[in-house]
């Protein structure tokens, strides 16, 4: 069977159906459609048969989500593996997935910055300086530099990712595409562990203990001097005691208890059990109904 390799012009209809990645989000398996639109050329490319192709799109239906722009690369790169099974090399559809999820997470924590807080500002800001100053030429200029430096970008790091990829995948018998899906599994798994604080937010508001505190422990709120010598005596006092020093009574709950014991630690919790409930096979909507259910009814009932 005669290789079968991707043209540049297929890389550029990847590149340019790329752009439409969260066309399709979804909370379920987030950016998968607008992946599986992209990847659409290279898998009629690539597989002749209509079995071939409905088991890739299949295949680039899994989750998947991360920034729109940083996205390229791993594109890139599984364009390259994807040419590399369809010439009868033994890439396994667990490889794709973990290096498609191993490089996401970290890549999606690049993305935000440089794009979003840097870049875009920037541009955001010479063009509002130019329209504030009667130039029609402002609002263009934004239009025209983002948009050509957010095309370069998708197109040149896709193609930095397609020439690593290949560089990757001719690799296979020496164990580096093995090496380096387990270091980007582990990666993207290190990266979704340190963002389950942020993401994840938990709080038990039932009561523990209630103690009246000290005199001198609390701002004695009745006492202040009028006018302006109160409220810097406020400032002074709550710089001195913190929050407690608020109210005289100090309020011990079950979410503050369980913070000094492990931080984080009922959201952990919850996202350990979500991912238990994935592996045997509960429906990601069942999950995400039953989250709502609960942070309802435990709001309702007074302990969330």
């Amino acid at each position: 069977m005669a290789e079968v390799k991707l043209s540049q012009s297929d890389r550029m209809s990847v590149c340019w159906r790329h752009q439409f990645l969260q066309g399709s989000w979804n909370y379920e398996r987030m950016q998968n459609g607008g992946w599986c639109y992209a990847m659409i050329p290279a898998i009629k490319k690539l597989y002749s048969t209509k079995e071939d192709q409905a088991a890739a799109l299949k295949r680039h239906l899994e989750f998947y989500n991360t920034h729109p722009y940083v996205s390229a690369p791993i594109i890139g790169v599984v364009l390259a593996l994807e040419e590399e099974r369809a010439n009868g090399a033994p890439v396994e559809d667990t490889a794709i997935q973990g290096v498609k999820v191993g490089m996401m997470g970290p890549l999606a924590g690049v993305g935000d910055p440089v794009f979003w807080f840097t870049v875009r500002p920037i541009l955001g800001a010479l063009g509002a300086s130019m329209a504030l100053g009667g130039s029609i030429l402002g609002p263009i200029l934004f239009f025209v530099l983002w948009n050509v430096i957010r095309m370069a970008f998708l197109w040149y790091t896709q193609e930095f990712g397609y020439s690593v990829g290949a560089s990757i995948a001719k690799d296979l018998s020496g164990g580096l595409l093995g090496k380096i899906t387990e270091i980007a599994s582990i990666l993207g798994m290190f990266i979704i562990g340190a963002l389950v604080q942020r993401w994840v937010s938990i709080t038990f508001t039932p009561v523990v203990s209630v103690v009246t505190q000290a005199e001198g422990a609390y701002i004695d709120w009745a006492n202040l001097p009028a006018g302006a010598e109160g409220i810097k005596s406020a400032l002074e006092q709550y710089s001195a005691l913190g929050p407690a020093g608020l109210n005289v009574d100090k309020v011990t709950t079950l979410q503050g208890n369980l913070d000094q014991l492990i931080p984080g630690l009922a959201a952990v919790a919850l996202t350990l059990l979500c991912c238990k409930l994935l592996k045997k096979g509960i429906s990601p909507i069942a999950i995400i109904l039953a989250l709502f259910a609960v942070g309802i009814i435990g709001r309702l009932a007074g302990f969330m």
